[in-house]
């Protein structure tokens, strides 16, 4: 395993300091993954205890079970289980709870940050049999495709609820690093064309359910799966493995840092979307990275 040349991955910051969110911002952006040593917002005992009891019944189209805060509606789970109104209390709980926690932690982005959705993973992740652009267990950075964010960026909080095993991931460079030196090599990018884009934000104007992807989003699904294709970034590239212990939580930029979920089994998780105007260090955000490359064009601002 190649190790990363700009050191670490992990910052440890169980011991945190509310008056430091600023630099709690700057080193996310960066592509740091903060690591909690024991989850820093509430999250009840007993209701640990009745997530590690649960047995997923979905189909193999569900991977987690899903809650969506905007609309408190819980996915992954049968409307007709008994356990239904149970889990999305606990889900309804978490989600406020971590956006409570995230809104001082990262002061900066409170009132400005999107809530978007929780979800609870109860499967081991280690031999999980997937399509290979589903696999957690490639290299990849994530990309939305009903959910653009015109270069906003993704960030996500994890929690390992497991009381004894390990969360194992491994990570890459950060995007404004392995980025640049990727297209020294190979200019990668998708090709589909501006009239595409144009008739896809007139749809979505008018409330056709069809997503308004920049190119910036384009580019992004593009490159999550591109990194997953490719077999020589999967064994070559430099990467650091973590392991979150039990009990612990992280929080990291997805989209900008090339992450794999190697192995553990529940895991609760919390995503919110920040806006280009919170960042506190937009010079290494992708879609300046992107801009500053001219690997695609000037993002106009979503809406």
């Amino acid at each position: 395993m190649t190790p990363l040349s700009s050191g670490s991955a992990i910052v440890d910051v169980s011991n945190f300091d509310l008056n430091q969110s600023s630099w709690h911002c700057d080193q996310l952006e960066r592509g740091k993954v903060l690591l909690f040593s024991h989850m820093p917002f509430e999250f009840p005992e007993i209701d640990r205890e009745f997530l590690l009891s649960q047995k997923q019944t979905g189909s193999r189209f569900h991977k987690n079970i899903s809650y969506r805060p905007a609309k408190d509606l819980l996915k992954g789970v049968d409307d007709d289980s008994p356990d239904r109104e149970r889990m999305i209390t606990i889900m309804r709980n978490f989600s406020r709870s971590v956006t409570a926690f995230i809104s001082q932690f990262l002061a900066p982005y409170a009132g400005k940050m999107k809530l978007d959705f929780a979800s609870f993973r109860p499967l081991e992740e280690q031999g999980r049999d997937l399509p290979l652009h589903k696999r957690n267990d490639l290299l990849h950075v994530d990309a939305f495709p009903s959910r653009p964010t015109h270069g906003a960026r993704i960030l996500r909080v994890f929690a390992n609820i497991n009381p004894s095993v390990g969360r194992v991931w491994n990570v890459g460079e950060p995007f404004h690093e392995f980025l640049p030196k990727l297209m020294q090599v190979k200019r990668i990018g998708p090709s589909s064309s501006g009239l595409g884009r144009a008739l896809a934000h007139v749809a979505s104007k008018i409330g056709l359910p069809v997503p308004d992807r920049s190119p910036y989003d384009e580019f992004m699904l593009y490159l999550h799966d591109w990194l997953k294709e490719n077999n020589d970034f999967q064994r070559n590239s430099p990467k650091q493995e973590l392991v979150f212990p039990p009990g612990s939580a992280w929080m990291v930029y997805t989209d900008g840092v090339p992450h794999a979920a190697m192995s553990g089994q529940y895991a609760l998780e919390q995503t919110f979307i920040i806006p280009r105007e919170a960042l506190v260090t937009p010079q290494v955000a992708p879609y300046r990275v992107l801009e500053d490359g001219n690997y695609v064009p000037r993002i106009r601002a979503a809406g």
